[in-house]
Formats: C-alpha cells, structure tokens, sequence
C-alpha cells in the first residue's frame, strides 16, 4: 500500500510505502494480556511500559484509587507520585507519561465524553502538568481492557508502543522509517495498524513532532480517523511540555486499536438512566447553539469579538484588550474557512461537534510548501495568542501557524503567549537583529514569526532561545544584560513557568487569582471569572471572590477526574438558566453530571459531593507542587501585567478609567500627577488587593496563610498519607 501523506484532500502528493516502514520495525518486546471492557466506568487495571528495562506488566486498580483519586488526572498524579523522587527532573528516565481517560470516558450517551488526562512532570515548571485531550486514544485504551498507561524510561533510539485491544498484544517496537511530525505519523501508523479500511476509525495515534525535540514548549497531538473527510484528525495535550518529555523518551508514536466501540461501552449500571439526561442535553444543543455561543458552527473561535467587545482580547503581549483590526479574525472569518454540515465531534455521540476544521489550507512555508491540508482549529486561543496577542491580523497566515504548531508538537497557547513576549522586547530594544539571528520580529511580522518555529523545528537559531519558554528566556536575557530583570518579570507572562492563557485580567481580579493560583500553572480550564467578576458583578466582596476561587476550580478539576470535557456545561445552556439562583454553576447540568455518575458507576452522588471529590485531588495536587519544590505563596504570584499597567503606553490608553479608578477606589487625585507616578499608585493598590485575595482564598480552601494545605483538610479528604504529611509537616 502507498499512502500519501501530505495532502489530505487532493491525496496526489509524496506517496509512502507503508508496508516497507512497517517491515522495518522490530520488535523488542511482546506481552500478552486478555482484553476486557470495563465494568461500571472501570476496568480494574492499568498497564506500564518501561522503555529502559522492557519491562511490561499489568496493575490492579484498588478500591482506595477509586475512592480518592477516581480516574484521568487523579490516577495520573497518583502514579506520577509513586514513580519520582523529589529530586527528579523531568528528563530523568523515572520521570513518567500517565495517560488516564476516567470512569465517564468513552460512553456515547452524552456529550463531551471522550477525553483523556495526561499527566508529567512538566519541562517548564518541574511540577506536574495535567493536560484533558479529546481524541480516541483514551476511550480505545479503555475499551482494550485498561483505566490508564504509565510510560516510564527512555528508549535508546526511536520507539513506537503498540497496543492491541482485539488480539491482547502490547508491543514495544524499533520504529526507524515514519516521519516524526505528527500530519504525517498519525497518517501512516493508522494506515500501518488498522486491520482495513473500515477498522481505521478503531486506530488513535499518540505523536508530537521536531520542534518537541529541541524546546520545552512540546504538546502531544491524539489522533481520530474523521470518516467523511477520510484522514486523520489531531486533538492537542498541549500544555506544559508533554510533547517535550514523550520524545525525550525516543517516542514516536503510541499506538491503541481497539475494538468496535458499541453504546454499552461501560457496562453503565443503568444505560437508560444516562440516556435519558444525553438526550436532554442533545437537544439543548440543537435548539439552543445557534442562539448562544454557535459551536456547532464556530467552535471556540465565537469568542474573539465577545473579547474584543469587552476589552478582555489580548493584543501586543496583553497589554491592551481591543483592536480595530479583530474583524480580520474574528468568529465570521472562521465560519466560512471552517467546513460545515460535518458533525465534528472529537468523540461519538458529542453534538456540540466543535472540533472545527478548515479543509484546503495551501501550506504557505516551510518543509511542507504547496501542500493543501486540514488545519483543526484555530479555536479562540490560537487566534488570540497567535494572532491579536502579536499584532497578527491575518486569517491565512493564522491557519498556517495553527497547522505547523501541531505539525511540529508545539503548544499553541504558550507559542503565542512566548511570540508576543518576544515581539516586545524586539520593540523595546531588548532585542535586537543582532540578538535573534537576523529576525525581525517586532509586532505584526508573520514572517518572522513562523520562521522562529521553523528554526525551533530545525533545532536551529534564535528558535532554540525561544523553546526555553517565557520562564528561560527571562532568564538568559537577564544573563545576558539585554534587559533588566524587574522588567522582564513584569512583562513576561508566566506563573510557575507555564505560559498564560489568551484572556486579559487586568480588570477582574479573581481572574487574576484564577490565573496565578492554580496548582500547575495560568490556565484558564481551572476557573475562568472575568464576567462573573467583572462584567457582571456577582462576586464583589474578597470573600465571594474566595468561593468562587474555590467552588470552581474544584468543580472543573471533576471533568479531568472523569474524562469529560467541559464545554457542554456552560457553553449551551438551558433557556431558563438565567432564573435560576445560582446561574454561573448551570445547576441543570450539574443535576447531568450526578445522574452520568450515577448511571454509570451504580455510585450515587450529590452536587456537593461533586466537589469533595475532587477537593482531594485537588489538594494532593498542591502538596505534590511542595514536595517538587513550588506551592507556596511566592510561587503564586502573577506577573504585573497581568494585573495593571506596566508601562505608560498601557496607562495612558485607558487613562480615563485609570484615573476614575484613582479618585474613586484608590482616593487619590490624580490631577498634576505624571504618568509614572500614577503608574506607581496604582502598582501598589492592585499589589495590595491581590494578597488581600490570596489570604481570602487560602483561608477558604483551608490551606495556611503560605498557602500550604493544612493537616486537616488532608484528613478530611483522605489524603492524609504519611508520606503526603511528612511534606505538609516541613512547612508548617
């Protein structure tokens, strides 16, 4: 068979030899193993593969895992745990890959049920990284008889794990022909493992791509076979580095066929209990979408001009929040670059079908030029990051670096969020072309901003600098004497190392602890406030902002435990939402989330009790950060631009409202007063408040005035592990 690889809708490019690449694999190690399905969410085992020793071997799933931990991120954590040392660096060999989908995942009942939980130790931070992933990997692996895969060692030269759901076969295999980029990888190991053609929608590909191996900013892309368009599509682990630690562990792909995928995939307790709430929700989502937030037809990308509208779109490295060239790429632009009339679900059974794809993309540059392809996305964070974030007003140039990032493995979110960082200093004279190895990158430079990750793709150039991350380039500039180290942290837009996410938080400050509070990192899956604190002003006291700051990290943390993915919630909601009491928690669809519980593990469950459970991942979590060496205040604390204005430019293009913020909150008049003293006022104010809000929101949770968990939380979460309190007990 010869497969072409790179044009997937003409299908008349470069053609491979799939048979020759997969005859010269060889095999280093087989295991056998009796598939299963699960049984009421579980199947009661999880599979490790150590690439140092060989070594594969089954792992029961105990009562207490499911108890305490309950799935995806919690059984990835829990691993990850019992795996490395404190002093373990994310490249060591006992560092582990922990991909987990959870008890819900894999039902087809409901939408928003096919998602995967990888968990590392992340390249950027040195503390895990939790990432949710769409995709067929961790459903297939369920149906294949295992809850979760622990990958731990490192190969010696490239390697491909394959596991077999219908024949019982783990295989561990010399992979040295298949392209390492991901368009291609996710191709070929499809073609190469399913049976025929019909059993390609059966194959789900793990892979990452070149940039992976020369940065620290690599994401891994989860492949499903899209039937009407006849390739393969990517869904993106992206944040944190995951793509960096799988191929610094000599991966090339992860490779899962499993079988059929039937309705009764779970072996639910009560199917028509399920049912009945799916049913529901489906037709929320086809009465209610286009009048909402049109994710059938937009996916995320809706969100670019709400932003905009609001001052809340990041532009030029987040310091301003609009820009009059957004129509260029706003949420009409994707509408008819993206295919409609395909149902776009990353997973069976999710009609909210977001997964948006933008067929006949003619590649622009690079290795892959002339090539006409599907770009998935760009979602609302890609568009943002990669374009308004870097004065980047241009749909087809978006597209194109959209498409490379997931080509390469390289994280959207924290490429945009670095470009822009880049972009600044370029304009400020930080940089220089000196400096960057002849690029120009100042804002609005397209060019020159995918031929920085070209160069991180080569391991080449200034795109190796830029593959430090945020957190490493502050750093080497400093060293350098480029830029004076205050500076630097103020405009460098990280905390803990992870990049930000693509929303300005300048105006809500429990947006801004929703952002430098969470346990891996800024981004915007633990809780997203703006217009609950902002726009609509339901949380006005620090008290209110605590719970909230509380109440939904917690509740979002419950979708990674269960392997569900979070946009049914409140991205449809049901027409009377409005009239309820609590409107921002869509009571009704938490009802939804205790009877999918229920209904599938036979375990009845409360709204309430959808927190607890997740409280004590939650505070495992926080003490794992401590035990790496971060979860304390310190490490809480945002970047200055993420909370006022850093630079006179910023100030003076919201003058008016910083003054009335002066006169009225601060009880300063600002008349005679230079900008920079104004600055200065307003510096030590929104400083102020924010550790008013840290003492709030650490009281709440129950952790210490350093933000340490306290031993009683632990107890009353069961988290109370000796080994977990010999941590806590270091810093109290």
């Amino acid at each position: 068979m010869t497969l072409p690889t790179y044009d997937y809708t003409k299908r008349t490019e470069l053609a491979v030899d799939v048979e020759k690449q997969k005859a010269a694999h060889k095999v280093l190690k087989e295991f056998s193993f009796k598939p299963s399905q699960p049984e009421r969410g579980y199947t009661n085992r999880t599979l490790y593969v150590n690439l140092s020793t060989l070594a594969i071997e089954e792992k029961p799933v105990t009562a207490q895992m499911k108890e305490v931990f309950i799935g995806g991120r919690g059984f990835g954590l829990w691993y990850l745990w019992n795996a490395i040392k404190p002093t373990t660096k994310w490249s060591d060999p006992e560092n582990e890959l922990i991909i987990s989908p959870g008890p819900l995942s894999g039902n087809t009942q409901y939408p928003g049920s096919g998602k995967s939980l990888v968990v590392t130790l992340s390249p950027l931070t040195d503390i895990p990284i939790d990432c949710n992933v769409g995709g067929y990997f961790g459903p297939l692996l369920k149906a294949s008889g295992f809850d979760a895969i622990e990958i731990q060692g490192k190969a010696t030269s490239d390697v491909l794990v394959f596991i077999d759901g219908v024949n019982g076969k783990v295989t561990i295999e010399e992979a040295p022909l298949e392209a390492v980029d991901s368009h291609i990888a996710a191709e070929v190991f499809t073609h190469e493992y399913a049976a025929d053609e019909a059993d390609r929608r059966n194959v789900s590909v793990v892979s990452a791509g070149a940039a992976a191996d020369h940065s620290r900013i690599g994401c891994l892309n989860f492949s499903f076979w899209d039937v009407r368009r006849g390739t393969t599509r990517l869904k993106q682990a992206g944040r944190g580095g995951t793509g960096t630690v799988f191929r610094d562990k000599k991966i090339k792909a992860l490779v899962i066929r499993g079988p059929k995928i039937k309705g009764d995939l779970n072996h639910a307790a009560d199917l028509d209990r399920i049912a009945k709430v799916g049913i529901k929700l489906h037709k929320e989502i086809h009465d209610l979408d286009d009048k909402q937030c049109h994710m059938r037809r937009q996916g995320t990308a809706h969100l670019v001009e709400v932003m905009d509208a609001y001052d809340l779109l990041p532009v030029h490295n987040f310091q301003y929040g609009k820009h009059p060239y957004t129509p260029a790429i706003n949420s009409h632009v994707w509408d008819k670059r993206f295919t409609q009339n395909i149902p776009d679900g990353c997973w069976y059974g999710c009609s909210m079908a977001c997964a948006k794809g933008a067929d006949g993309h003619v590649v622009l540059s690079g290795p892959y030029k002339g090539q006409v392809v599907t770009v998935d996305g760009p979602e609302y964070e890609n568009a943002a990051g990669l374009g308004s974030n870097c004065g980047i007003f241009n749909a087809d140039w978006l597209l194109e670096v959209n498409w490379y990032c997931d080509v390469y493995g390289v994280d959207t979110i924290s490429y945009g969020t670095l470009c822009a960082f880049v972009m600044e200093c370029y304009e400020r004279g930080i940089l220089n072309k000196e400096r960057t190895g002849g690029l120009e990158i100042g804002f609005g430079n397209a060019v020159a901003q995918l031929e920085m990750l070209h160069q991180m793709a080569r391991g080449e150039g200034f795109g190796v600098i830029a593959g430090l991350g945020v957190v490493g380039m502050k750093r080497y500039f400093a060293e350098k004497g480029w830029g004076e180290a205050k500076f630097l942290n103020d405009i460098g837009m990280e905390v803990k190392g992870l990049e930000y996410s693509q929303y300005m938080s300048k105006e809500s400050l429990a947006q801004q602890g929703g952002y430098a509070l969470t346990n891996k990192g800024p981004q915007h899956d633990e809780a997203w406030l703006i217009f609950m604190d902002m726009v609509n002003n339901h949380i006005p006291t620090f008290e209110d902002k605590a719970e909230a700051l509380t109440y939904f990290p917690l509740f979002r943390t419950w979708f990674g435990l269960n392997g569900l993915c979070k946009l049914p919630w409140n991205d449809v909601e049901p027409a009377d939402n409005g009239k309820t009491t609590e409107p921002a928690k869509v009571p009704d669809h938490v009802y939804n989330y205790c009877e999918l519980f229920s209904g599938i593990t036979g375990k009845e469950i409360t709204k309430e009790q959808i927190i607890d459970m997740s409280a004590g991942v939650y505070h495992f979590q926080r003490v794992f950060d401590l035990r790496m060496g971060k979860g304390l205040r310190a490490h809480d604390l945002p970047p200055y631009r993420s909370v006022g204005p850093v630079t006179r430019e910023e100030y003076e293009s919201r003058a008016e409202r910083y003054d009335k913020q002066m006169r009225e909150l601060i009880k300063v008049d600002p008349t005679g007063k230079s900008t920079d003293e104004k600055i200065a006022i307003t510096r030590k104010y929104r400083e102020d408040r924010y550790q008013q809000l840290c003492d709030a929101v650490y009281k709440r949770r129950g952790w210490t005035p350093d933000g340490v968990p306290t031993l009683e939380t632990l107890k009353k979460y069961k988290v109370d592990f000796p080994e977990v309190v010999a941590v806590v007990q270091k810093h109290l």
